[in-house]
């Protein structure tokens, strides 16, 4: 299509997700007590002892409730998300691989429910527990409700994006963006380089979140290209292992 067409074809599907992000966030508002108090469950035992969450503020009350509405909004509203971003590069793909659109939207959704689960019975009560304790020697502790739930809702989501590392390694494998052969020989600089991540993208910088993170996404990398070689190998024969992606073409396009 034109440039502008283009253009067009981004602001409709950006409306779309705004809209339904909208419309969920104004329904969720008026549950966000309970949600809150859902959220809260992991690190109960980490609040200063006797105290709840305080508000500080005459519009923090608003402030926290409007956050947590979109915050859920957002999750509920993943999926419409996902779909809508996919529909827009879909017509960038070569037919071959458009077969994997549906399984890769359920992927990404899937990781990042399971990148918040684990965010939210690991990784919060241990975060919470050592950043808490580096206080008690020497100072007060005030519950503060916008900067708790807004730590807890960036490491959510800094969570869900984290588990997405998997799924990305898998398609740079199987479609020989990056050869398979190239990850297995630099894991070095690759380990390096998901920590340097993991250091950007969890906000509260305590090195038991950025372990816990670091070891997850190892895991998930190697889980991710143990499954993208089994493909490869299947789909293209052992030598493809070694190819890039003009190689590839080559072979899987060539009519």
């Amino acid at each position: 299509m034109p440039l502008m067409d283009h253009i067009g074809e981004l602001r409709r599907r950006f409306t779309i997700i705004v809209v339904s992000l909208l419309i969920t966030a104004v329904v969720i508002y008026f549950a966000t007590p309970t949600l809150i108090d859902i959220m809260l469950d992991p690190i109960r035992s980490s609040l200063p002892e006797g105290q709840d969450l305080t508000v500080i503020s005459v519009l923090g009350g608003f402030t926290i409730r409007f956050k947590v509405a979109v915050f859920f909004g957002a999750i509920v509203c993943l999926p419409i998300i996902v779909w809508e971003v996919m529909g827009f590069i879909l017509p960038a793909l070569h037919e071959k691989e458009r077969r994997w659109l549906v399984p890769t939207i359920g992927a990404m959704i899937a990781l990042f429910f399971i990148g918040m689960v684990f965010c939210y019975f690991i990784i919060q009560p241990a975060a919470f527990d050592w950043l808490l304790a580096q206080s008690y020697d020497f100072a007060n502790v005030i519950a503060d409700a916008e900067d708790y739930l807004s730590i807890m809702m960036l490491l959510e989501i800094g969570f869900g994006i984290g588990f997405q590392l998997p799924l990305v390694i898998f398609y740079l494998s199987v479609l020989h963006v990056v050869p398979y052969k190239t990850f297995r020989e630099q894991w070095r600089v690759i380990y390096v380089g998901l920590l340097v991540m993991v250091a950007m993208i969890t906000p509260d910088g305590s090195p038991v979140t950025m372990l816990l993170m670091f070891a997850a996404l190892v895991v998930l990398y190697e889980i991710a290209l143990a499954i993208a070689r089994q493909v490869i190998v299947a789909r293209d024969g052992a030598a493809a292992l070694r190819w890039d992606r003009s190689e590839y073409e080559e072979h899987a396009f060539d009519e």
